[in-house]
């Protein structure tokens, strides 16, 4: 299929032949006919990509801050690896689009039926998108479906006249006639108010009266008197902001537009120096629009379907976005006088010559129009050959990726490269991620369907690095397929699912040699740990193991926290009970875990303590904390045993205590996943994994014993 994309080093624009998004649960599969372009978020995205690294810093200030903050954590050149890492990458543009439903996991939706398409990263200007039931919507027959295209941004205005929270007779300013301010000024008209129209320019004055403007004007000085004469001398009951510049003045015009205790509503990206007399002296209400409504960056909404009851949330993303549609269908919205232009997707580029300024020319609405031929459900194709891979590297074992986020990315594929692999086929949910995957390390094919990387006869060695939940679900495909596997930490975050890979591991040795499976458990790699081991192996008795993990608040609306993602203790501290199985030689036996008492909703199961007994008679001591401050290092640890004692801080360092004796060893804060990724390849090669597969279970059991301690209160032994 042909989508538009964008490399986000240099803000280059290609169109590109991509394998089609994967049908997943709660959603539809949609042939796009059309796909509106968002001119100003479009033309931002692109100046911001084609800025320097100070010019992209000015623009994202919140990107800075967490780039400061890995600088502290790893380093000035493992953070710089890191920008460069995730710049080097390609991204989808659009989030407005209509079509036809070829595929639906949903009983909402059947094949055939017309809707529009909401979302970034979901309504992309592409023959074909995966989008969730809560941001699609029927389109009735009245409407077309080039008007539906329209449906997205037209939900940013009107979501923008809700904030406004305007009533039948109010005299209301619109600032900012783009697109986004004429439909405004519609759904305003609608709504029974009359209007008066600013810009700093008067292209689009006829079309706004035409719409529904009573008066026009240029927004500069002048305006607030003529504003004053429109509202009888009153101020205007409310002001909506539609205008996008960096500039304060929009916001600093509207105070004086404004009567006192109005409403002020920012739709627009602009410039907020807040001044405080202005708003003090009229009591002024001012309020920010989500883009298209609530459920708005919520995942349990956008992505999980569930829907906010209509007794307390009467407007949603959906139901604004219904609201819309109605507006078409009665007529009250017009978007075909918006619609400047309309290309073929092959000409997409031409699209964007005009957006961007390259080519003059007056512009509103540009429409992406996508060949209309029937696609069936078993002719879409998921998967592209690379044309521009090099050839195969001769290798002992064929690699093929399910997943390649930034993690991957960053840690695990470099170091592969360099080890000589063979990079055969990638599969990723998004197209996009799949081909970026496959033009960046050279992989012989991508691909949007795990089948294929799992069918594929190069591949011998499967490495899972996706969301946790489907973990076990890829391990358990893997071992079926008979291919080797390494998956990134947990296993699985389902007991069930444990229970049945041990199952079809026992049964496979049976019938043959024992599958080859490999969790990523880093830390055991490292130089700081394998000093460690090496120290305390003169021990000579059991130890006692302190480690604390300053790991950091993370938001409610990370993946990681999602329910279905088994948590920040199934999910992370595995990492601690593997790294304290290494340096014991032995299997945690039970554990006792406790969390502090708190009325603070922020924290679930992420401040814990937990104690662990080991089959040697060794004790360990996790202490997992997620109300720290990010200024501390996150990983500090200490053993004793024999006479000895070993602290280490933040692999950076370790200090090896015998007697009366010190000495402290600097190391560069590598947590050991090159030597990891040569420790897989190696273990490929000769057919032993460089962890026993009893280990790699029982902490998956450490973990879900402490899950079970903290419910229970009580200590959990582990068989």
């Amino acid at each position: 299929m042909r989508q538009v994309i964008q490399y986000q080093k240099t803000g280059e624009i290609t169109i590109e032949d991509l394998p089609a998004p994967q049908l997943k649960r709660g959603g539809v599969l949609v042939r796009n006919h059309f796909s509106l372009i968002s001119a100003g978020t479009e033309r931002s995205s692109v100046a911001t990509a084609q800025a320097s690294i100070i010019g992209k810093a000015r623009s994202r200030p919140d990107l800075v801050r967490q780039v400061l903050d890995n600088v502290r954590r790893e380093g000035m050149v493992a953070t710089f690896e890191k920008v460069q890492n995730r710049l080097d990458n390609f991204k989808e543009l659009g989030y407005s689009s209509a079509g036809v439903v070829v595929e639906s996991s949903t009983d909402e939706f059947s094949v055939g039926d017309r809707v529009a398409c909401g979302g970034v990263g979901y309504a992309s200007h592409a023959e074909l998108v995966f989008v969730p039931k809560n941001l699609t919507i029927l389109l009735p027959e009245q409407v077309s479906l080039q008007d539906g295209a329209f449906t997205t941004l037209a939900s940013i205005a009107i979501q923008g006249v809700r904030q406004a929270d305007v009533r039948v007779g109010e005299r209301v300013v619109v600032l900012g006639l783009g697109l986004i301010g004429l439909l405004t000024v519609q759904i305003l008209k609608a709504s029974g108010c009359t209007l008066i129209g600013l810009d700093v320019s008067d292209r689009n004055f006829d079309l706004a009266r035409q719409l529904g403007c009573a008066e026009c004007s240029i927004s500069d000085q002048t305006s607030i008197a003529k504003v004053e004469d429109f509202t009888r001398g009153y101020g205007s009951d409310a002001v909506i902001i539609t205008a996008a510049t960096t500039s304060n003045e929009p916001v600093e015009l509207a105070t004086q537009y404004a009567r006192k205790r109005s409403r002020i509503v920012v739709v627009g990206a602009v410039g907020m120096d807040i001044p405080r007399t202005p708003f003090y002296e009229k009591e002024l209400d001012f309020r920010i629009s989500c883009s298209y409504g609530p459920g708005r960056y919520d995942p349990d909404y956008e992505e999980h379907g569930k829907d906010y009851p209509i007794g307390y949330v009467r407007w949603t993303e959906k139901r604004n976005m219904q609201s819309v549609l109605d507006l078409i269908a009665e007529g009250q919205l017009d978007v075909k006088s918006l619609t400047t232009h309309t290309f073929d997707v092959e000409h997409a580029l031409d699209a964007y010559d005009i957006v961007t300024g390259k080519t003059r020319t007056r512009y509103l609405g540009i429409l992406l129009r996508y060949p209309e031929n029937k696609i069936k459900s078993d002719v879409i194709e998921r998967r592209v050959e690379n044309v521009l891979a090099p050839p195969s590297v001769v290798s002992d074992a064929g690699l093929g990726f399910i997943g390649v986020g930034n993690h991957t990315q960053s840690y695990l594929i470099p170091p592969l490269q360099k080890l000589g692999a063979s990079f055969q086929i990638v599969a990723t949910s998004k197209p996009v991620n799949a081909s970026s995957a496959a033009k960046k390390f050279g992989f012989r094919a991508f691909a949007t369907d795990v089948r294929e990387v799992l069918q594929d006869r190069g591949v011998s060695l499967v490495f899972v690095n996706t969301r946790h939940d489907s973990h076990g679900r890829y391990v358990l495909d893997a071992m079926r397929a008979e291919k080797a596997v390494f998956v990134e930490k947990p296993l699985t975050i389902d007991p069930l699912e444990l229970d049945e890979i041990m199952a079809l591991y026992a049964d496979s040795c049976q019938h043959g040699p024992a599958p080859f499976i490999m969790v990523g458990y880093n830390r055991r790699f490292s130089p700081a740990m394998q000093t460690v081991k090496e120290f305390l192996a003169g021990a000579a008795e059991s130890l006692v193991i302190n480690y604390r993990i300053n790991a950091g608040f993370l938001p409610a609306t990370s993946w990681y926290q999602g329910a279905e993602q088994g948590g920040r203790i199934v999910g992370e501290v595995c990492h601690f009970v593997d790294t304290m199985q290494f340096l014991t030689g032995a299997l945690p036996t039970s554990v006792y875990a406790i969390a502090p008492s708190s009325t603070n909703n922020r924290y679930h199961h992420e401040n814990v303590s937990v104690e662990i007994a080991f089959s040697d008679g060794s004790v360990g001591h996790i202490t997992y904390l997620a109300n720290g401050a990010p200024a501390m290092p996150k990983e500090y640890m200490e053993a004793f045993g024999g006479g000895r004692c070993v602290s280490m801080e933040n692999f950076k360092s370790v200090t090896l205590y015998d007697g009366r004796k010190a000495q402290k060893k600097s190391l560069s804060g590598d947590k050991g996943h090159a030597a990891e990724m040569k420790a897989v390849l190696q273990g490929v090669k000769e057919g032993k994994p460089p962890m026993s597969f009893q280990s790699l279970i029982a902490t998956s059991r450490a973990t879900f014993a402490i899950l079970e301690s903290l419910r229970s209160r009580a200590r959990i032994d582990i068989d």
